[in-house]
């Protein structure tokens, strides 16, 4: 007997393999790109109406380009948030079968799904060292999965 094999009936299951984690983000990398080409569409229209030049770029490591940098997180973060609120997935999450759940089970509330963001967003930017972490971790928990109190489960595969 396969014992790899889901049925509807199996119960989901922690998502325990960080390559399942690494192609659901490189999946939800391009709609967020999408995201940030509209703000940057935005801002580079608004320099534009500014009185600035139109092929003149917006500087390096200005106030309009760290703001810029800013709404773009912040977008990033209201995407993976409202997605983890309404259904537990994000669009790249789907194909993988992931959903994150609270530790009761349920939808999350709002204030672990900040957590989640906030401490996602600091374990990449340390090289993704959060999830890493995952490998040592004895539940095989990211550091935001501890932080948040929530979870990634595996779904089984639907017949």
């Amino acid at each position: 007997m396969n014992t790899e094999r889901a049925t509807a009936n199996t119960p989901a299951r922690p998502a325990t393999l960080l390559p399942w984690r690494l192609f659901a983000l490189f999946y939800d990398f391009w709609p967020v790109l999408a995201l940030w080409m509209l703000a940057s569409a935005a801002f580079s229209l608004g320099y534009t109406v500014s009185g600035h030049d139109v092929h003149e770029n917006i500087a390096p490591f200005s106030a309009l380009q760290w703001a810029l940098w800013l709404v773009c997180w912040l977008l990033t973060g209201v995407y993976a948030t409202l997605s983890w609120r309404r259904g537990g997935q994000t669009l790249g999450m789907r194909p993988w079968r992931l959903r994150l759940i609270g530790t009761d089970g349920g939808a999350p509330a709002w204030k672990p799904l900040l957590i989640r963001y906030l401490v996602g967003t600091a374990s990449l930017l340390l090289a993704g060292l959060g999830f890493w972490w995952a490998w040592l971790d004895r539940d095989r928990l990211t550091w935001h999965d501890r932080a948040s109190g929530t979870r990634l489960v595996r779904e089984p595969k639907r017949t």
